[in-house]
């Protein structure tokens, strides 16, 4: 399994590719803004979307489900818990700024333990609350894609609507620091990290 990943809109949100390296299947993880920009990179990758995952449902990670779902054909998940931001996401000032399409609604729901198969691959789907009612990370093999929930040297945000500092760190100690120190950390922005490190370092985790 191989990761690309691509920055689109202004808050520079991570938008991955996690496909398998045997018959070029992806998963795009978080089309938050700039479609075109997401779609030249699956052309020049030469991949095969099967399906789009929202770690969480705020705008800045589900801004281009609806241009990105339409060109590929593609179902769209996220976690139930998350339904309702998906929903609202679109009436924020800041949905308008970066251009940010109404999402159509998920073809499916993911929970915890749910797997996602990629050419004899698999992504597991973790619930790690905290910073959203249903933010997800997804593990692979040495990686975890870790949504809004743990950045490098930093942690989500809880002050938003359905936020819970007390799950934030559950969902982090009891689910990301559980794995391997050398699995890495591919956050929803900025650049990666890995386990061992947040653990030792993390100001907002010591």
């Amino acid at each position: 399994m191989k990761i690309e990943w691509i920055v689109v809109g202004p808050l520079e949100t991570n938008c991955f590719l996690v496909y398998s390296e045997n018959n070029s299947e992806c998963v795009i993880v978080d089309p938050g803004a700039e479609p075109d920009k997401i779609i030249k990179g699956v052309r020049e990758y030469k991949l095969k979307p099967v399906m789009i995952v929202n770690t969480h449902g705020h705008v800045d990670h589900v801004g281009a489900n609806k241009a990105v779902k339409e060109e590929f054909d593609i179902p769209l998940y996220i976690h139930e818990s998350d339904l309702k931001l998906l929903k609202s996401a679109m009436q924020s000032a800041f949905g308008l700024m970066i251009g940010a399409q109404k999402s159509p609604p998920p073809d499916g729901f993911l929970k915890e333990g749910d797997t996602i198969e990629l050419g004899g691959s698999h992504l597991e789907v973790l619930h790690t609350p905290g910073h959203s009612p249903g933010s997800i990370s997804l593990l692979g093999d040495g990686f975890i894609l870790s949504g809004d929930i743990l950045f490098r040297g930093g942690v989500g945000r809880t002050d938003l609507p359905g936020g819970s500092w007390e799950k934030l760190k559950e969902s982090i100690k009891n689910k990301i620091f559980s794995l391997p120190a050398n699995t890495l950390v591919l956050p929803g922005h900025g650049p990666s990290t890995n386990v061992g490190f947040e653990k030792d370092s993390n100001p907002y985790l010591t």
